[in-house]
C-alpha cells in the first residue's frame, strides 16, 4: 500500500458516479486532450498552480516568493511556467488574497483507503462504494490495483470511471478488481476520435469489447458534444458499435459548461467557450435512435 499518486479531489457523498452514496477519488493525469474536458486540471500528471484573476491584488508577492523564477506578474496577470515549477507551493503560501491554489496532493493508497473507509456505513446502507476517476485512473495501474484490492478485501463496491485508453494488461488488471466499469466512449469513428481527443480509439474499443465479455458490469457512457458527436448519424454509429459489443444499455451525458472557469484559472483557452449547454430535452430524438435499435439509453 506504499504506492502514491497525485490526487486532485476526494469527493464524498457523490450520487452520480455509480450506485448509492460514493466516495470519488480523482487521480491526476490523462492521455486524452478532449476539447470539451470539464476537468482540465486533471490532464497534467503534475501538480499545478491555479490563478484566480478576480481575487488577485497584483502585488507580485508570488513572483518574489518563487525560488525557481517560475512565477511572473505581467500585464495579463500571473503566469506560471510549468517547465520551471516544481510545486513547492511557496507562491500559494505568500498570496494574501488566496488567488493562487495548488491542484494535486501526493497521497498513498493507504491514506486514500482510510478516507474512503470513513463512510463505510453509508456505502452499506445505500449500496454505494468507491469510484476511481480522473483524469484517467488507469495511467496509475499500481496505485489503482492496490486501492481496489484493499477495498475488495473490505467488501466495498468499487467502480472505475475510464476512457478505456490504456494498455490491455493494465486495463484487464484493474477491471478484474472492479465491480463496475463506467466506460466513456467519445466517438465511434477513429478519425473523429483523433480530432476531438488527440488519440485513436482502437485500443479503447478493443478494451471495451473485451470488458463486455469479461463478466464484469460495464456501463458505456457517451458525452454528447455539440458539433462533434451529436448528429443522428453519430447516434446510429454508436448504436452499431454497442450492439456489436453486446452492450444493450448506455448513459447519455449532455454537454455542460461546469468546467469553463477552470481554463481561465489555468491560463488556457477553452475551445467551447460560449457554447450552449445541451439538456435532456434537446437529445430526445438522439436517444430515440438507440431505443429504436434495442438499446436502453438513459440520462
Amino acid at each position: 500500500m506504499g504506492e502514491k499518486c497525485l490526487i486532485f479531489n476526494l469527493q464524498k457523498f457523490s450520487l452520480h458516479d455509480g450506485p448509492g452514496i460514493r466516495t470519488v477519488v480523482f487521480l491526476k493525469g490523462c492521455p486524452l486532450r478532449c476539447a470539451w474536458c470539464a476537468n482540465p486540471e486533471s490532464q497534467s500528471p503534475d501538480m499545478q498552480i491555479l490563478w484566480d484573476g478576480g481575487q488577485c491584488l497584483r502585488c507580485g508577492g508570488c513572483a518574489r516568493a518563487c525560488p525557481r523564477g517560475a512565477v511572473a506578474l505581467g500585464a495579463e496577470g500571473v503566469r506560471v511556467d510549468p517547465a520551471a515549477c516544481v510545486g513547492c507551493g511557496a507562491c500559494v503560501r505568500q498570496c494574501p488574497a488566496r488567488a493562487l491554489s495548488c491542484e494535486g496532493t501526493w497521497k498513498s493508497a493507504e491514506e486514500v483507503l482510510r478516507v474512503c473507509m470513513q463512510d463505510q456505513p453509508f456505502y452499506e446502507e445505500s449500496g454505494g462504494g468507491v469510484t476511481l476517476s480522473g483524469g484517467e485512473p488507469l495511467m496509475h495501474p499500481d496505485f489503482c490495483a492496490a486501492l481496489l484490492g484493499a477495498l475488495r478485501e473490505r467488501k466495498v463496491h468499487t467502480a472505475i470511471e475510464t476512457t478505456g485508453y490504456a494498455p490491455a494488461a493494465d486495463f484487464d488488471r484493474a477491471a478484474a478488481l472492479a465491480d463496475l466499469l463506467l466506460f466513456d466512449v467519445k466517438h465511434w469513428d477513429e478519425a473523429r476520435h483523433v480530432a476531438g481527443t488527440g488519440v485513436s480509439n482502437r485500443a479503447i474499443l478493443d478494451n471495451l469489447r473485451r470488458a463486455a465479455v469479461s463478466g464484469r458490469e460495464v456501463l458505456p457512457r457517451i458525452p454528447v458534444i455539440p458539433g462533434y458527436n451529436d448528429a443522428p448519424a453519430d447516434a446510429d454509429g454508436f448504436r452499431r458499435l454497442l450492439r456489436e459489443a453486446g452492450l444493450l444499455r448506455v448513459q447519455l451525458l449532455p454537454f455542460h459548461q461546469f468546467g469553463e472557469k477552470k481554463y481561465a484559472l489555468l491560463g488556457r483557452a477553452y475551445a467551447y467557450s460560449g457554447a450552449d449547454a445541451l439538456h435532456e430535452e434537446d437529445l430526445e430524438d438522439y436517444r430515440r435512435r438507440f431505443l429504436d435499435g434495442g438499446i436502453d439509453a438513459f440520462f
